[in-house]
């Protein structure tokens, strides 16, 4: 059976998607292996229910609240069969970021700050600062109220702000 030119079209906006939901995923996993894996269960995921996709909203959001649908039940299921919980920042993977040189390094340190942060504050932070989500759709990914993600998205804000301003300071 041949793909239809509507699937063709639904996996090239999602290759298009993957940078951005590696991210995503890194912010969850804490881990670029894991976030490796899960980015490719996500993508597994979605063609297999391609069909599910009703074209309403942006696929972008559909396909990370599968992410994180995938994440939170991967989590339950290392606390049931091993206790063990994802690798500390300073251990990860660093994200490969095409940019000049300068923004490279600027973008490399600042998703290191990003990554330190509390993974509510690190996912509410991505999808709304660095992908441009409203609101309304980073509440509907994350399944949180957007009173939620307004609050976290203050505190992130403000949390990332004093890691800058620390770090200016430590280099002054």
């Amino acid at each position: 059976m041949r793909p239809t030119a509507e699937s063709n079209e639904f996996r090239r906006e999602l290759v298009n998607l993957l940078p951005k939901l590696r991210r995503f995923a890194m912010t969850l996993t804490r881990n670029g292996s894991d976030a490796d894996d899960l980015v490719q269960e996500a993508c597994e995921r979605a063609i297999t229910r391609c069909h599910l996709w009703n074209g309403e909203g942006r696929l972008e959001s559909w396909v990370y609240a599968m992410t994180r649908n995938l994440w939170v039940d991967e989590i339950r299921k290392r606390k049931v069969r091993t206790g063990s919980g994802t690798v500390d920042v300073a251990e990860q993977d660093s994200l490969h970021i095409e940019a000049s040189a300068d923004k490279a390094v600027y973008a490399k340190q600042l998703h290191k700050l990003i990554m330190t942060m509390p993974e509510g504050l690190s996912s509410v932070f991505l999808l709304v600062n660095v992908e441009g989500h409203s609101y309304r759709e980073a509440a509907d990914i994350l399944g949180i109220p957007i009173g939620t993600v307004m609050s976290r998205l203050s505190a992130a804000r403000i949390r990332l702000s004093a890691m800058i301003s620390e770090q200016t300071e430590r280099r002054a």
